[in-house]
């Protein structure tokens, strides 16, 4: 935080977190690939009989005992909420405290110089990844959303025997999150504040001063000593 109270982050351990929180929305693309198009029936092996019959291809028939395959997503889930916990928790400077991934990624860095930027801009990034987040959360978790917003209503607005998202939803959501988080880690091009600086040329957010908050601490750390130096 510089004298005029802004809050900054250093850029270089923003993108080495990047980098690590991409395994998120990449296990949850794999995740959605498997439920959408993985196979939905599961056969035991034990149960195949032979008919000695062949179908019209000359493929041998067999019998078999098999089930329909369900999907149980609690570990999903609880990475889904980890995720959210990541987004929230960079947002002020005391919450980042409780980040482990803030806390590694600065480990990373400490050899590095660092970039100070000010941190409304990936403020507004990271409520973008909690929007996602929250919505992937939902089309896990039918159910108990269903439940929860009956609820409230008194009356059955969401079906709770069946998903009322659309798979695709979630689907796009996750590959749009794979290719932000890639682009920031890789390219170090954070599509959430190319948003937030659109929304400050249309009026809608007010931007702070970059120029004034690209501070150096070790330059400033040098005149410090050497005013120390020349007092004695």
């Amino acid at each position: 935080m510089n004298a005029a109270g802004a809050v900054l982050r250093n850029e270089v351990a923003v993108r080495i977190r990047a980098g690590i929180l991409l395994i998120i929305p990449l296990y949850m693309t794999l995740t959605l690939i498997d439920a959408i198009w993985g196979t939905r029936w599961i056969v035991d092996g034990n149960s195949l009989v032979d008919t000695y019959e062949t179908d019209w291809d000359g493929h041998t028939i067999y019998a078999a005992q098999v089930v329909k395959r369900t999907w149980e997503y609690s570990v999903q889930t609880g990475v889904l909420f980890y995720g959210l916990f990541e987004m929230l928790a960079g947002m002020t400077v005391f919450t980042s405290r409780l980040s482990p991934t803030i806390l590694i990624s600065t480990f990373l860095a400490r050899k590095t110089a660092p970039v100070w930027k000010p941190l409304a801009p990936k403020r507004f990034a990271w409520s973008i990844g909690a929007t996602l987040i929250a919505v992937c959360l939902v089309f896990f978790n039918p159910v108990p959303v269903a439940d929860f917003v009956n609820g409230l209503a008194g009356q059955p607005l969401l079906p709770d025997t069946v998903s009322f998202m659309p798979y695709w939803i979630p689907l796009i959501l996750v590959w749009v999150c794979l290719g932000f988080m890639w682009m920031e880690s890789v390219l170090g091009f954070c599509v959430g504040c190319k948003v937030h600086a659109l929304f400050v040329k249309l009026g809608i957010l007010k931007e702070e001063c970059e120029a004034c908050n690209n501070i150096d601490w070790d330059e400033i750390a040098r005149r410090n000593a050497a005013k120390q130096l020349a007092g004695k």
